[in-house]
């Protein structure tokens, strides 16, 4: 009897401990490391702490068609990954029913280092973000109601949401706090550039590069600063108005006159993988960017002040310094948070 009741209990304490230690019942925290050449983070994780089941939710919904009215257009379906979750090559964003919107999809990148989102600043906080493509007709008109229904009757999402949230309540708030922790996690920290910034093995330039990142410094970095290659305000840089559709920029939101014309300061980083540029998509090269630059600013109403040299505009460049800015740009790129399997759909 003695025997039998050590075997019983062994056993008792072998299924207990592969119960309590699965990751199937135990919703493992995510120790998020801001890289140490970035600033510091924007948002507060204290009422959202990204966990693996709250990633994975999110991971999940991303990639989920059903979202949008067709049943088709993810969010990931205009930001792809191998592109740093952009739609390269399209000028505008593509959404249900072959609509097109009127703007560029931005990439999504290090969003937990910013406070406002999208060309225009139309959402202030990483939570409330993913609402505006979901529910946009254009986008995926989707409806949050039958989103929600949907989720209630899948099992995996019943699932995951039971694992991601204490309350484990399938509902708008959690669903867009998943969202949130996934979108946190798409951090790109790990170029060549940021090799050579922190002083890691495979962080070497070449001359050239490295001059390309001295005239970075000297007309280019007073907007696109620090190490995320942006200072998040909103400038108007001199595009000529498109007259077909006359986006007003961050004016749409705000109403003042200051506004017209502006809009975010995009990040840098991967910008080799994410073209077309601008908010409108018109420029296919970098080339075609620096020409603007150099030659091509409009001195159209709220002009940025750095583009307007005492009546001289734009941004003076040669030839051999545009070619070494592309250089020093394409140290940007990303590899590993290009391919990284843990962001991709399957």
């Amino acid at each position: 009897m003695k025997t039998k009741y050590l075997i019983l209990l062994a056993m008792g304490i072998f299924i207990s401990c592969s119960s309590d230690d699965s990751d199937e019942y135990q919703n493992i925290p995510i120790n998020y490391q801001v890289p140490s050449n970035f600033p510091p983070l924007a948002y507060n994780m204290a009422n959202n702490p990204i966990t693996e089941k709250g990633f994975e939710l999110g991971k999940k919904i991303f990639y989920d068609g059903r979202l949008a009215s067709d049943g088709v257009v993810a969010c990931g379906f205009c930001h792809i990954q191998e592109d740093a979750f952009t739609h390269h090559g399209h000028t505008f964003s593509h959404g249900v029913g072959d609509g097109i919107g009127t703007r560029n999809a931005p990439p999504i990148q290090n969003m937990a280092y910013q406070t406002q989102f999208f060309w225009d600043g139309a959402a202030d906080h990483i939570e409330l973000l993913s609402m505006a493509p979901i529910s946009n007709e254009l986008e995926m008109n989707g409806n949050i109601i039958n989103i929600i229904a949907m989720m209630k009757n899948d099992s995996e999402y019943k699932r995951l949401y039971k694992q991601a949230f204490e309350d484990g309540e399938i509902n708008s708030e959690n669903m867009l706090k998943a969202l949130a922790q996934f979108m946190t996690m798409l951090t790109s920290s790990n170029s060549r550039f940021d090799k050579y910034r922190r002083s890691e093995p495979g962080g070497i330039l070449s001359s050239d590069e490295l001059e390309g990142y001295q005239i970075f410094n000297q007309k280019c970095a007073s907007c696109h600063a620090t190490d995320l290659f942006t200072d998040n305000s909103f400038r108007n840089n001199g595009l000529p108005i498109n007259p077909s559709i006359q986006d007003v920029g961050r004016y749409r939101l705000t109403e003042l006159e200051h506004d017209k014309f502006k809009f975010k300061v995009p990040s840098l980083r991967n910008i080799e993988k994410t073209a077309p540029y601008m908010h409108d998509g018109r420029f296919y090269t970098l080339e075609a960017v620096l020409n603007h630059y150099a030659s091509g600013v409009a001195n159209t109403q709220n002009l940025d002040p750095t583009l307007n040299n005492s009546g001289t505009l734009g941004i003076p460049l040669t030839a051999a310094e545009k070619t070494k800015l592309i250089a020093f740009l394409k140290t940007l790129t990303d590899t590993d948070f290009l391919t990284n399997p843990r962001f991709a759909e399957f």
